[in-house]
């Protein structure tokens, strides 16, 4: 007999993320490559939300959002590679339905 499905949902307040690929390494305003062991502070990387908790009030499974890599809690699903965390973890969320935007875009 073959293996169900199971749908995962997340619980109270988390979110799912699938940090963006190439977030490590980035280059300077004069072109520079700068690789991602490089770090003068701690470095924080956009993720997409792949899915919230009920709790959950700010964001939406699609949304880009900000947050620490570091100190998350880390599970494979199907060979992709996600962090869990706690809403209140979430530095910023970039979306189209801004309500209090700060002018910049993604």
């Amino acid at each position: 007999m073959p293996d169900p499905r199971l749908e995962i949902q997340m619980l109270h307040d988390r979110v799912l993320v699938r940090v963006v690929e190439g977030a490590g390494e980035r280059r300077s305003s004069a072109g520079i490559v700068i690789p991602a062991t490089a770090q003068v502070a701690k470095r924080l990387v956009w993720g997409e939300v792949f899915g919230v908790g009920q709790h959950a009030r700010t964001v939406k499974v699609g949304d880009r959002v900000l947050l620490n890599p570091e100190d998350q809690y880390e599970v494979e699903v199907q060979g992709s590679s996600y962090l869990i965390l706690r809403e209140r973890d979430l530095h910023a969320v970039a979306a189209e339905r801004a309500e209090h935007g700060t002018g910049l875009y993604l």
